[in-house]
This record gives C-alpha cells, structure tokens and sequence, in this order.
C-alpha cells in the first residue's frame, strides 16, 4: 500500500510538529467551514491507537501549510524518534465506505554517521 504521508524526519519535526504536504490533506477527515484544525486516529504496528491533529493556519486557506500537533509529541517520545527516522501514514478504506488510518515509524539504521536504511520500531 502507498503511503499518503511518508517523511524523513529533520529537528522541527521531532521538537516540536510534523509538516505534511499540502496535496496529502485530502486523503484525511476534511476540514469543513472555518474549521482550521480537524482531530483523527491511526493505528500503529503494535496496534496502539494514536489521536493527532491536524492545522492548517488560518490566514491561508488557498495554501494550507498542514502539520500535525496534538499527539505528534507523544508519539515521537514514545517512539523515542530522532532525526533521520521515517514515518509513514497510511490510509485504510473499509467496504461500508469508513475509513482507517494507520501509521508506521521507522528507525535509521547508521553506520559511522551515515544512514543506510530503515528498520520498523516496536514498543
């Protein structure tokens, strides 16, 4: 299955809120009217349920810059996440039309500093 959302992830990231891409918001819960933030879960590889939030600021509706908050820092903590490691999200639809979504955190594997590949972390 294709990501929607699959990132490297740089210090902002694992400090303080996840940049998606702008084209990766429709894929997720919509965000309707003058609502700028919209909540969702997804579901890691152990099966642990995750809440995040999703924002986009206010001002630009044409070029939402999206990130997750809520729950982001929660899950990078206790997936102890650091700069080079990957995550991915994924997005699950059911035959009664609903929708699931699914994450996955990868660790970098490194060698003398420089990263060689990915492997799946499990708490």
């Amino acid at each position: 299955m294709v990501p929607i959302v699959l990132k490297m992830l740089n210090k902002t990231d694992i400090q303080k809120r996840l940049t998606i891409p702008s084209r990766s918001l429709k894929c997720f819960p919509p965000l309707s009217g003058d609502k700028h933030m919209v909540d969702f879960q997804a579901r890691d590889e152990d099966g642990r349920v995750w809440k995040f939030r999703i924002y986009t600021g206010k001002s630009n509706k044409k070029y939402p810059k999206p990130v997750l908050t809520k729950g982001w820092r929660e899950f990078v903590c206790y997936k102890h996440l650091g700069t080079g490691d990957k995550v991915a999200f994924y997005m699950d639809k059911e035959d009664a039309g609903s929708v699931n979504y699914r994450v996955k955190a990868e660790r970098a594997v490194k060698l003398f500093g420089v990263v060689y590949g990915h492997e799946p972390i499990h708490c």
